[in-house]
């Protein structure tokens, strides 16, 4: 049956949008619903897709290992670096799964647009998002506190929370947002000051407030009053505020979200994957990244219908206190 000249104009869309950047960025595998470069306008059976940030090792490289096994739909991973990303993409095909490969540099906001912009032209939107990409300095590291801080929340808070601003739009109704984060981000809080632990604790608290506490602490540990200013002292305190701050953040979404779409049944939550044997630890943990997987991977796989948990910080599948 010839094409409608509707699906002949979604069609070169489509292609125009891909061509101009996928052939850099984007490989297919081979076992996904549909490969990137088909030449199938976006329609209601467009297949369903799950995003994972930082996804090359560790316990992103087990979220897309879960997810190949269990997602009903196309998984992407994604990496700053293209070579580390399609060899991890390689690991998984020797294992018999198929992920699709995208890089990806959540530090990057054109890195982050483009990658919005194929999954709106290609999919439609997104159905799981889980934000995992992350980074945290050694501890006997000798860089300057205040450079860590700063390094550290532009990749762990501010880089997610670009994700989240450009992506949550796109979250398709039923879908998933996992952001992961840590139960230090509880201790770190738990640390703070009594105002601190207030403002971060408030039902109505704003994204703009949030961000302002987190460049706060920047300012202040680059001019060395962190305590001055109720901020604590912890090992690992920069990671800490960061996860702090990505779980605050999570919450704060998950409440726009039910206000601004409360028929969609999005559900938006945080969660801690465990202490985990992995490179942010020196392999010290004693969970392996797939035992670490087990919690984001249900976040993200929770039913139709399902209500909740939303808003909330998760571990070992457990609402935990904040």
């Amino acid at each position: 049956m010839a094409l409608t000249l509707l699906g002949s104009l979604q069609m070169k869309r489509n292609m125009d949008s891909i061509l101009s950047w996928s052939k850099n960025s984007v490989v297919s595998g081979k076992s996904c619903s549909r490969s990137v470069w088909s030449t199938t306008p976006v329609t209601a059976m467009t297949p369903k897709v799950a995003l994972v940030t930082g996804s090359n090792k560790g316990i992103g490289l087990a979220i897309v290992r879960a997810l190949c096994g269990q997602f009903e739909g196309d998984v992407y991973l994604t990496a700053r670096d293209r070579a580390r990303g399609e060899e991890a993409v390689k690991k998984l095909n020797s294992e018999g799964l198929k992920p699709n490969f995208l890089q990806l540099d959540i530090t990057d906001v054109s890195s982050i647009s483009r990658a919005a912009a194929f999954f709106r032209d290609t999919y439609s939107g997104l159905d799981v998002l889980i934000n995992n990409a992350a980074i945290a300095f050694k501890e006997e590291d000798s860089t300057p506190y205040g450079v860590k801080a700063q390094v550290t929340l532009q990749t762990n808070f501010f880089g997610t929370r670009d994700m989240l601003t450009h992506f949550m739009p796109l979250i398709k109704p039923g879908g998933r947002v996992v952001n992961v984060s840590s139960l230090w981000g509880s201790v770190t809080m738990n640390k703070c000051s009594a105002e601190l632990q207030q403002q971060f604790r408030r039902e109505d608290i704003t994204e703009e407030e949030l961000v302002e506490l987190m460049r706060g602490f920047i300012q202040s540990a680059q001019t060395g009053q962190t305590l001055e200013h109720g901020w604590p002292q912890l090992m690992h305190g920069v990671y800490g505020v960061s996860k702090t701050g990505m779980t605050t953040l999570s919450m704060i979404v998950a409440r726009r979200t039910s206000k601004e779409r409360p028929h969609d049944n999005i559900l938006v939550n945080a969660c801690c994957p465990g202490w985990v044997h992995t490179d942010l630890n020196d392999h010290t943990g004693p969970k392996t990244p797939d035992e670490g997987a087990v919690t984001p991977a249900y976040l993200a796989l929770l039913p139709p219908g399902a209500k909740e948990p939303h808003g909330c910080l998760v571990s070992d599948k457990q609402v935990q206190p904040w």
